[in-house]
């Protein structure tokens, strides 16, 4: 998208005469599409039947580990005014449903860029620890929670995404989300011995429908500094991993390439 060098192109495409010739081809163009075949909704396609969203919607509101607002968007140019709309984004880039790139807790790892394609597309792992995270706001994902989904479903498979399953994203809008008190957080993360276990099996991705790879009282970090430097990537504040098996559906993490980013917001989607 050009920005000033824009405004006579757009400025003269809302001519009236314009106007009707885009409209018209628009018009067309939707009576082609109505027109082609629509596979059933429940047609399995390419070995899936079903997209899970797996990411907030992002706003100034949305909580952060700081407190802070982690977006703004100032508006630059108008639809009513220039003929197009463009914002400027004032972002932290561990913000809402976001990636933590290796750099992030590392001296020379890769960056947001420096991930290959290949690794962003993944089989995915849910760990379910919802039940003793509703008793529990420290609750940690340990080694006994891999080897219990194990027994289950088998050794987790090299290259995977191993996800925790907390349940908090049903919090995010209400404080419970940051669980702020006595000058500390409280939410559920991976305990460090989990991170060893997974880096043992291989996975390559690790993902937490929390604010944090680590608990909300960790003071050190210990997680990201075990599984960050190993040149693997993280996801905080995931959706809607109830909406998705333990076992069996693809991780698609359509992660920022931005070169020198440590991280930033991101779409993901389960292919189930």
């Amino acid at each position: 998208m050009c920005a000033p060098g824009c405004m006579q192109v757009v400025h003269d495409r809302l001519s009236r005469r314009g106007f009707f010739s885009v409209a018209a081809a628009a018009a067309a163009t939707a009576t082609v599409a109505s027109s082609l075949p629509v596979a059933p909704a429940n047609a399995a396609v390419n070995g899936f039947s079903k997209v899970v969203d797996l990411t907030h919607e992002l706003s100034a509101e949305f909580p952060t580990f700081s407190g802070d607002p982690g977006i703004a968007l100032q508006k630059v140019y108008a639809f009513e005014k220039e003929g197009f709309n463009l914002n400027r984004w004032n972002l932290n880039e561990h913000t809402g449903t976001h990636m933590d790139a290796p750099i992030h807790f590392s001296a020379d790892q890769a960056d947001a860029a420096g991930i290959p394609a290949d690794k962003l597309v993944l089989p995915l792992v849910v760990v379910d620890i919802a039940a003793r995270a509703e008793t529990d706001v420290n609750a940690q994902l340990t080694p006994d929670d891999l080897k219990a989904w194990e027994a289950k479903h088998g050794t987790i498979p090299a290259g995977s995404c191993v996800a925790l399953r907390s349940g908090w994203d049903k919090h995010v809008g209400s404080d419970k989300f940051r669980g702020a008190k006595d000058s500390s957080l409280h939410f559920p993360g991976f305990h460090v011995e989990a991170a060893d276990m997974m880096i043992e099996r291989g996975a390559a991705g690790m993902a937490s429908d929390t604010l944090s790879l680590d608990y909300g009282q960790s003071k050190k970090f210990s997680t990201h500094y075990k599984w960050l430097p190993s040149g693997r990537w993280g996801l905080e504040c995931v959706a809607n991993l109830g909406d998705v098996p333990e076992a069996g559906a693809t991780i698609v993490v359509g992660g920022p390439k931005i070169k020198g980013a440590t991280g930033g917001p991101t779409r993901i989607f389960a292919l189930v």
